[in-house]
């Protein structure tokens, strides 16, 4: 699915979509790099990158390691208000980028004791506050976790 609206694995395990692509994308698609991204980009982007590191990564407290080493192997960025054909887990981080997302049709609940976290088991779908520190705390990415591992994301993503 490499195309300019994608940057990441094939086979993803879980896909973040968001509404602006980062500076250099074409470049970053031939090698996708999680350093190289925030080295082109400003610290938005970092802040980007180590939450969906500490989402995505199968040992939360080796999340650096993740984002370093497999970070692309597992996960994608994807800039389309559109979910992607894949079967993994769809994060859409955001409310405004929520709408863009026009006739999505989901049963997604709220998650207890994350407020502004909504997710879809059936489709796989996590709804989020933005991904930045501000907005998606610590405590909330420790539901996210949760939910998730209750799930059975962490079986089988690059250690």
């Amino acid at each position: 699915m490499p195309d300019i609206d994608y940057l990441g694995a094939a086979r993803p395990t879980l896909i973040l979509y968001l509404p602006h692509r980062p500076n250099g994308l074409a470049r970053l698609q031939q090698r996708p790099d999680a350093t190289e991204l925030v080295a082109a980009n400003s610290n938005h982007w970092r802040k980007i990158v180590n939450l969906l590191a500490k989402v995505a990564s199968p040992v939360a407290e080796d999340w650096r390691h993740f984002r370093d080493e497999c970070l692309f192997q597992n996960t994608a960025l994807c800039f389309v208000p559109a979910l992607s054909d894949e079967e993994c887990w769809h994060w859409i981080g955001g409310r405004d980028n929520l709408q863009r997302f026009a006739g999505l049709q989901h049963n997604a609940c709220s998650l207890a004791g994350a407020p502004g976290v909504s997710v879809d088991t059936e489709r796989r779908l996590l709804l989020t506050p933005y991904p930045d520190y501000r907005q998606l705390s610590n405590a909330l990415l420790e539901k996210v976790r949760l939910c998730l591992e209750e799930q059975g994301f962490y079986g089988g993503v690059c250690p």
